[in-house]
């Protein structure tokens, strides 16, 4: 297996096989162009305006199993607030794109805070290992780069359902993962944690994913607490409460395009 998603070839990001998702070989999966722009956005333009409080992630178009330009630039910029911008470009047509909030962090305040709840949901130790099979994809993709552990509710049944995750590769070639990243390539996979309706006969397409931070994760599991709905018209909400196994961190939120597989 690929010791990471991607390989840098200057200002190229080169795909492995790990970033492919389920639906077509020739595309990614959400999480790998996800986690790659987080990657460019936590690392562009460095200031006392770093913490991604927010990341906001578009893919305006199947994200091609090729090699991938990725370009970054400050849209407003600031010490305390900060917004930028990152792409990714193939053969020149933008094909995803990311906007992060990033907001200045300070020496404790003595804030006069209320204590910090105990974690509500099982730990990762204490639930189920999940494997992830895809009969209808043979070899390795974006789901392969990933441990599973289920605390609440199941992967196959409608509902919602709690889900550790935990990145087991690097993102890019030679680089731990970021606490970010970690959280983007987790939080894709919201639209599957819950369901609504029958899995094997509807599709939940995400164009996107959104994150809103109050801290980033400590550890490598980030686990998604997950509830889905869905209209009859088409439209649903993917809406997900994040976790390290100290507590929240915060929440992701994807729209999605409901239609029979």
């Amino acid at each position: 297996m690929p010791e990471a998603v991607f390989e840098l070839d200057g200002t190229r990001a080169v795909p492995t096989v790990l970033a492919r998702g389920p639906w077509s070989p020739d595309a990614m999966h959400g999480g790998a162009p996800a986690s790659l722009l987080a990657r460019a956005v936590e690392q562009h333009d460095p200031g006392p305006a770093h913490f991604v409080a927010r990341l906001t992630v578009d893919l305006l178009r199947p994200v091609p199993l090729e090699p991938l330009e990725v370009v970054a630039r400050t849209s407003r910029p600031g010490r305390k607030v900060q917004w930028v911008e990152a792409a990714l470009l193939a053969d020149g047509t933008e094909v995803a794109r990311a906007s992060a909030l990033r907001l200045r962090t300070t020496e404790p305040l003595g804030l006069p805070l209320p204590e910090r709840e105990p974690p509500a949901i099982p730990g990762p130790d204490e639930s189920e290992p999940l494997r992830v099979a895809l009969p209808h994809v043979p070899g390795l993709g974006f789901w392969s780069t990933v441990d599973f552990r289920v605390a609440r509710g199941s992967w196959t049944e409608v509902g919602p359902s709690t889900i550790w995750f935990r990145l087991h590769v690097a993102i890019v070639a030679g680089e731990p993962p970021s606490p970010l990243q970690r959280v983007a390539a987790a939080a894709d996979f919201g639209n599957g944690v819950s369901t609504v309706l029958p899995r094997g006969e509807y599709l939940f397409i995400n164009p996107d994913l959104s994150i809103s931070l109050h801290r980033h994760p400590e550890g490598e599991w980030v686990a998604l607490e997950g509830a889905s709905t869905a209209e009859d018209c088409g439209i649903g909400l993917a809406a997900c409460a994040l976790h390290d196994e100290r507590g929240p961190i915060g929440r992701s939120v994807q729209a999605l395009l409901v239609d029979r597989l």
